[in-house]
């Protein structure tokens, strides 16, 4: 019978979890990317509905 190797095992969990980390860090950077153009197309459009 083997011996299980826990150390791999956590060394994948441990990469899982920072992959995860990572696309959800890239997630928020795109949502707040989107969120900022959508403000600076809101201020051009009142600035050219106030001429």
């Amino acid at each position: 019978m083997f011996k299980p190797n826990y150390s791999f095992e956590k060394r994948q969990k441990e990469m899982a979890k920072k992959k995860k980390k990572e696309e959800k860090k890239q997630r928020k950077l795109e949502k707040q990317k989107r969120t900022d153009e959508n403000v600076v197309g809101e201020e051009g459009q009142e600035n050219l509905q106030e001429d």
